[in-house]
């Protein structure tokens, strides 16, 4: 046993296991120091006074000693901290730790959500952009008159039977012709006065003018012969379409948009059907149609019998382009809503639907193409307008556009001014 002060002693390696942490219980490490406080016999007093009083000094201070160690406390313990139990700093209870950062977590959840709606954004954009076929080159396009404000749309309804089985051909009431030619054509004009949807007869009367073969590169010179304008489709394709309405019109077209039969009943059915109200009952073996009066939802071999039949109509083409306006509208309508856009169940394949057999120009974005879309939307939501293109009467069968109406009305889209022209039919 070391010297120590007195009324204590060194227990240090004395292998008896007292005086490790509080109590006696628990091993004593090796080599520990322990020191005790060893009860001895008070100094003899001197006449009867304590040593405290009257200065005895027994050689140390116990109330030194005394006040910073407690009997049986073990120096250098394991734990490093009270009580050799590593536990919480002094005053705080067990079992507890600091308060969750919820600021930095959800700082953190927000990060991580946007940087995986970025990545199916992205994934989205390209996938959608690898399916849009750019078949219209607008550059074999000659003589074409300047652009004006505003964005002007060709959209063009083909009765393409491409990729459809003869089952679905029966269905649709589409018949087995080859090639494909128009059944329906559109300008909309995106600008800030809102759109404008004006329909194109098909049997309008227009002059095909001298015009570049789109295959051949060829020229041919106007010979001032006339047609209904969904021949020139028929003569070469989108090019001289486009060509011919620039012609006849003297409006510029920035971009072509073409889909066939198959793919408009596919959106129609990929979204559910599209509601319309029908405010007259009408039939036409030839369409396939035959609808009852009032609201109704139509699926896609019901749309597509919709916006072909002109047989049953008095109005003929000129009536049918009406329905297929309003068509039209209500779809773009009803698929630019929440529950389409923001459920992938519907999302893809809607796009998918319409994608597959969209054929557009090759300057054609997915931005212009979706601007297009809510433009198309908001001719009825209150926004814009739709019309057919002013007639003035008609000549072996073809429909005779109103020269002045006509010029009036593109000097109007021309100079993103509002439409005021207005068509009688």
């Amino acid at each position: 046993m070391n010297d120590w002060p007195d009324g204590w002693s060194d227990d240090r390696g004395n292998g008896n296991g007292r005086g490790y942490g509080r109590g006696s219980s628990g091993a004593q490490p090796e080599g520990a120091r322990v020191m005790r406080h060893v009860q001895r016999p008070a100094p003899p007093q001197r006449g009867g006074v304590p040593p405290q009083s009257r200065g005895y000094d027994d050689g140390y201070d116990q109330q030194a000693y005394d006040s910073g160690y407690n009997t049986g406390q073990v120096y250098g313990s394991p734990g490093g901290g009270q009580g050799g139990d590593g536990g919480p700093p002094y005053g705080q209870p067990p079992g507890t730790g600091p308060a969750p950062d919820w600021r930095r977590r959800l700082k953190i959840g927000s990060l991580t959500l946007v940087v995986l709606l970025l990545a199916v954004s992205i994934g989205t954009y390209f996938w959608a952009d690898s399916k849009l076929k750019r078949e219209v080159d607008l550059a074999k396009v000659i003589e074409r008159p300047g652009s004006g404000e505003g964005t002007n749309y060709l959209i063009v309804g083909s009765d393409s039977r491409e990729g459809m089985s003869a089952d679905e051909k029966k269905k649709l009431h589409t018949g087995s012709a080859e090639g494909k030619r128009t059944d329906s054509m559109m300008i909309l004009h995106d600008g800030s006065n809102g759109p404008t949807l004006i329909s194109l007869p098909r049997d309008s009367d227009v002059e095909i003018p001298s015009f570049k073969g789109s295959d051949s590169g060829k020229l041919f010179p106007a010979k001032g012969r006339h047609t209904k304008l969904n021949a020139a489709y028929a003569e070469d394709g989108p090019e001289l379409l486009v060509r011919t309405v620039e012609h006849n019109t003297g409006l510029h077209i920035d971009h072509y948009v073409e889909i066939g039969f198959a793919g408009f009943a596919n959106i129609v059915d990929a979204i559910g059907g599209v509601e319309i109200d029908i405010p007259k009952a009408f039939k036409d073996k030839n369409s396939g149609a035959d609808f009852q009066a009032g609201k109704q939802t139509l699926n896609g071999e019901q749309s597509l019998a919709f916006v072909r039949t002109r047989y049953a109509f008095a109005g003929s083409d000129l009536d049918r382009t009406k329905n297929q306006q309003k068509f039209l509208a209500s779809l773009a309508s009803q698929t630019a809503t929440p529950g389409t856009i923001l459920n992938p169940f519907k999302l893809y394949p809607t796009m998918g639907a319409g994608l597959d057999t969209l054929i557009v120009d090759k300057d054609m974005s997915l931005w212009s193409l979706g601007k297009m879309f809510f433009a198309m939307k908001g001719v009825t939501g209150g926004e814009g307008k739709s019309m057919n293109m002013p007639i003035s009467g008609s000549t072996g069968g073809n429909l005779v556009w109103d020269k002045e109406k006509v010029k009036q009305l593109v000097e109007q889209l021309k100079n993103d001014e509002k439409v005021t022209v207005t068509s009688d039919r």
